[in-house]
């Protein structure tokens, strides 16, 4: 899990958006000096985290606004700015991607290089596959062949129905399944609302993506200790011509890692 022992640099705005559905999301932007052209890199982060938990800390945002690209990064709803229902029918990472294309549409933005972390990346997925025409480049940080074989996160590894549990329970001590309890214990430090997060556990993405209709060329990036991201060649293989960079670390440590940053700004430059 990522930890909380820096504060990340503060965004230079925040957008409010607010979705067909009635909730407003919270859209971080960095736009240094530097950046230019029309098409902005969006990056959405993984479950129990925010834009500023997750991705300052990783480097991307500085690397990509040293390449000249302007950031968007939306805190998905139910974590960090965004509100937070607790209706599991809010819910769901199909839902989360057509925020994503809501979030382009009020912002004036026809397309974007996508990049997605772990939940994130389930989301990133899905609008990508059912509308390539909103991405131009992608990235799915994160997550291996759970996504190809259960249609998103590796729940053989993270039981959603455990973690919901989990973050529902006045009683964290009780819990004996230490990657659900490293989980909770990171939900509780972020400040998000835990039955927010518990029922988006609830409503995990388990059906089949259509990755090969991916039309956007593709970089899968996992740590080589990821659990949570295990056999990516499996996930590289079913997006059509994806390429696979592996980088060291854990679930969370794998974004500290300086080639994570570097590795994405690299190939979202060409």
């Amino acid at each position: 899990m990522l930890t909380n022992d820096l504060d990340p640099p503060a965004a230079d705005r925040t957008h409010a958006v607010r979705t067909s559905d009635g909730l407003t999301l919270a859209v971080h932007e960095w736009s240094g000096p530097a950046a230019a052209g029309d098409r902005p890199v969006l990056l959405h982060h993984g479950f129990g985290a925010s834009a500023h938990l997750e991705w300052p800390r990783s480097g991307l945002p500085q690397a990509l606004l040293a390449a000249g690209r302007r950031v968007l990064a939306v805190d998905a709803r139910g974590h960090g700015r965004s509100q937070a229902p607790h209706d599991p029918a809010r819910y769901g990472e199909a839902r989360m991607a057509r925020d994503v294309v809501e979030v382009l549409d009020a912002l004036g933005v026809p397309d974007a290089d996508l990049v997605g972390y772990s939940m994130g990346a389930v989301v990133a997925s899905l609008v990508a596959a059912t509308g390539p025409a909103r991405v131009h480049r992608l990235v799915l940080g994160g997550v291996g062949a759970g996504l190809v074989e259960l249609g998103g996160v590796d729940t053989r590894v993270l039981p959603a129905s455990r973690l919901a549990v989990a973050l529902r329970t006045g009683d964290p001590g009780a819990l004996t399944d230490p990657v659900v309890r490293g989980f909770r214990d990171f939900a509780a430090s972020t400040g998000n609302d835990l039955l927010a997060l518990a029922a988006q556990a609830d409503a995990v993405h388990d059906r089949p993506i259509a990755l090969d209709a991916v039309q956007a060329p593709t970089l899968v990036v996992a740590g080589d200790e990821d659990l949570l991201a295990a056999r990516p060649e499996v996930l590289a293989a079913a997006v059509p011509g994806a390429r696979l960079t592996l980088v060291r670390g854990d679930h969370g440590t794998a974004l500290r890692d300086p080639r994570f940053a570097a590795g994405i700004s690299g190939f979202l430059s060409r």
